[in-house]
């Protein structure tokens, strides 16, 4: 039951209303759809114009407002990388392209075992189905022990090296032997030794040197944007790719595209489709689709389509169903050639122990003997067999090793540091790793870890997902230790020790739910010895737009000590959320129009009603601004969309011809600055650098060259976009074309963002409720837990 504390028009909320929910027929998914040939390429968003019957009243229904045409995204190859990230991650869950693709089981031989007088000799000639399961086992680990032993093995005399390696190779050799000094090598003065702190972390004057950055790599030279050029000019692709070409396959892109063109799809937003309409057009008749380069490539692009939605390995049975619905004629043979070539790897964490052959033997006898036509020895289970790209699997595997050191560095338990009574400062005073869960309200109780280890003289600070949680973390830190986690990686914040690490004692990371699996591996691996981590998050919201989910790994490993916080978020919000996180959409009491459900019948009115009250009826019944009011939809896509919102916000609230890029100064605007990490801040002007954004008094650049692939208009966003930040009233846009990209952790994300009142433009009818109870978010598919479990023993709760 959706609920009903209040339910208003767009007037005012709390007034009554008669119209009831509607549902839109037709349902589409509200998934990004537009962006510059990204992979949701060819998928339908509606657009409207929103603005259309703005001068209708307040109270009065939307006449004569409707959706427009129809767009359909282009497949013009290549577009921007971010663009292309994000509409993936945008759109709705789905699998590894199994479109059209038979199930690639492979079916089992039925012996007729009628006959019970088969001679010994006979029998032991046969080899049953365990034999040959453990025998291609056995092979299979002899093939991964080599190819491990391959890549221990030291490269002789630099060959297979060119461009940057080559380069970083000479410079090695250039150091030990004594050449030319390490310093000549890196940007900066080398860093300062370790001191230890004098006192609490914000009284901590002097700053701490940067660690020294390598000096960049040299820039692509223009012979070599002018061959890929010209191979891109032969193969009917836009020369426009020749810069990312160049980025994804380096100073030898032209060659290696001429000799292999499928190698087009390294190039973010590159389709196979695309990938084949070039390669026809450089080989004409010798283009296949069994060609052994098309079959590797695919491979690789569809493990990185698989990062996108989160995944660091996929099965291997998905792996050939994807390329069987690929055209691909032979999907085991190509997944055998890609490992062979080393694409990809193979994983199979968790192997079964094989069982002993002689054991086999006399059970065998055994149960011959009693069951006269039974086999004792039953085939051992079937062990899943993981591949993925080198990419994660290192990262994947270097972040266990680093949490597996924390946890074995020791650390000195300084109880008497910690503020009697806190199970999560004591939990921290005895291990090197913690895990703590919570909601908004949680934050609080990481955030006093902070601040009694700097009272202690302990180095401590926290980090944050966004400049948002990095204000609200400050708030209880002091903003000498608050970050957010890219600027602390990035130098910003304590600096650096003698040995590379940071200079702290004690990190604490909020929004730790948000951090993918490359980023945590860069994090742990910037700790010392005994340095104490705090990984602390909602395991309800939204997991990480890349690849990975570290928190709900460790959380799973069980590995460290896992502390739950207590407080409930506070109010009707925090009431309704905390529902929402168990599987339950209550009523809850809303005296003050805390919570409101405002019906619509269609996209276009809940367009209008959304404009309405964010313009309008909260600012006036709230006395919240409407710089403080944020709307949340599904996707950037559709007739309710962020696209069709922010037109009808810009038209109402800050109407100009948008002559920088399609902004004014003045306007909203949302920056995804990173993967994952949007910004969102107002337009302030635009120069020869690019446009500048205040972002809650932080100045932010916008390089010109990334405005129209990384900026857009920020009065609408999508739950992902919003995740790590919240304002003081929220509108959560729900159009009957949304209800497909509801789940338990959107709704749970989108509602959770509001601070003191939540209005839910509510089109979705019974598709809300079925969501929160039965929708969970698709699983994803990663090798953290397993890994820990072979490192670590599980801690004991």
């Amino acid at each position: 039951m959706v609920p009903e504390t209040a339910q208003a028009p767009a007037e005012e909320p709390g007034s009554p209303e008669g119209a009831g929910p509607g549902g839109e027929g037709g349902a589409r998914a509200a998934a990004e759809d537009g962006e510059p040939a990204d992979a949701a390429a060819g998928e339908e968003a509606g657009t409207t114009d929103a603005a259309a019957g703005e001068e209708a009243g307040p109270a009065d229904p939307v006449a004569g407002e409707a959706a427009g045409p129809d767009e359909v995204g282009g497949s013009e190859v290549g577009g921007s990388e971010a663009g292309a990230a994000e509409a993936e991650h945008e759109a709705q869950p789905d699998t590894t392209d199994t479109t059209d693709a038979t199930d690639a089981t492979d079916a089992t031989d039925a012996t007729d075992a009628q006959s019970t007088e088969a001679t010994e000799a006979t029998e032991a000639a046969q080899v049953s189905e365990a034999a040959a399961e453990l025998a291609a086992q056995r092979e299979l680990r002899a093939r991964i022990a080599a190819r491990k032993a391959e890549k221990e093995a030291p490269i002789p005399a630099g060959t297979k090296l060119s461009g940057t390696a080559a380069d970083l190779l000479a410079a090695v050799r250039a150091v030990e032997s004594g050449e030319k000094s390490g310093a000549a090598f890196f940007a900066g003065p080398p860093p300062a030794p370790r001191k230890p702190a004098s006192g609490p972390a914000q009284e901590t004057a002097p700053a701490r040197p940067r660690a020294p950055e390598p000096a960049q790599a040299p820039a692509t030279s223009a012979e070599a944007l002018d061959a890929v050029r010209g191979v891109l000019r032969r193969g009917g692709a836009p020369e426009a790719l020749a810069a990312q070409v160049t980025g994804a396959l380096g100073e030898q892109a032209a060659e290696r595209l001429d000799a292999d063109p499928w190698q087009l799809l390294a190039v973010p937003g590159v389709r196979p489709e695309q990938a084949d309409g070039f390669a026809r057009a450089l080989l004409g008749a010798e283009c296949r689709p069994d060609d052994e380069r098309r079959a590797a490539a695919l491979v690789g692009w569809i493990l990185e389509q698989a990062a996108v939605r989160g995944h660091t390995a996929l099965a291997a049975d998905d792996v050939r169903k994807a390329l069987a619905g690929r055209s691909v004629p032979d999907p085991d043979e190509a997944v055998q050639q890609a490992i062979a070539e080393g694409v990809v790897l193979v994983f199979q964490d968790g192997l079964a122990e094989e069982p002993d052959s002689t054991e086999n033997a006399e059970n065998t006898a055994d149960a011959a003997d009693i069951d006269g036509a039974e086999e004792a020895a039953e085939p051992a289970e079937p062990v899943e067999v993981l591949l993925g790209l080198d990419r994660y699997a290192l990262a994947e595997e270097s972040l266990a090793d680093g949490l597996a050191r924390l946890l074995n560095s020791p650390v000195g338990n300084d109880g008497s540091v910690w503020p009697e009574g806190s199970e999560l400062a004591r939990a921290v005073a005895g291990s090197g790793l913690v895990a703590h869960t919570g909601g908004e309200a949680a934050r609080a109780e990481s955030a006093a870890v902070v601040t009694a280890a700097a009272a202690a003289g302990l180095r401590a600070a926290g980090a944050a997902h966004t400049l948002d949680g990095q204000r609200r973390l400050a708030e209880l830190t002091g903003p000498l230790a608050a970050f957010t986690l890219a600027g602390l990686l990035s130098g910003e914040g304590p600096g650096r020790d003698a040995d590379g690490t940071l200079a702290l004692d004690v990190l604490v990371v909020q929004d730790a739910g948000q951090v993918d699996v490359e980023t945590a591996a860069i994090l742990v691996e910037s700790l010392a010895d005994g340095c104490r981590l705090v990984l602390s998050g909602d395991p309800g919201v939204l997991g990480p737009a890349g690849a990975g989910q570290v928190f709900q790994d460790v959380l799973a490993a069980r590995v460290c000590p896992v502390v739950a916080s207590r407080l409930p978020d506070p109010g009707p919000v925090g009431e309704l959320v905390s529902g929402i996180g168990i599987g339950e959409l209550n009523q809850v009491e809303a005296p003050g129009k805390e919570v409101v459900i405002v019906p619509v019948r269609d996209a276009g009115e809940a367009v209008h009603r959304s404009v309405q009250l964010l313009a309008d009826s909260i600012p006036r019944a709230f006395g919240i601004p409407v710089e403080q009011a944020q709307a949340i939809t599904v996707g950037h896509g559709g007739s309710a969309g962020t696209r069709a919102l922010n037109a009808a916000l810009k038209q109402r609230l800050n109407p100009g011809p948008g002559r920088f890029g399609g902004f004014d100064p003045g306007d909203r605007a949302a920056y995804a600055k990173d993967l994952g990490r949007t910004v969102v801040g107002t337009v302030v002007e635009a120069d020869a650098e690019g446009l500048r954004l205040d972002c809650a008094g932080t100045p932010v650049l916008v390089p010109k060259e990334r405005v129209e692939s990384a900026l857009r208009h920020g009065w609408a966003l999508t739950a992902h976009q919003a995740i790590g930040m919240r304002w003081p009233a929220v509108v959560a846009v729900l159009p009957g074309d949304a209800a497909q990209g509801l789940n338990r952790a959107w709704v749970y994300t989108a509602f959770g963002r509001a601070e003191r009142h939540l209005s839910v433009v509510h089109g979705v009818d019974q598709a809300l409720p079925r969501a929160v109870a039965e929708i969970l978010p698709a699983p994803r598919t990663t090798r953290l837990t397993p890994l820990l479990h072979g490192l670590v023993k599980p801690a004991e709760q």
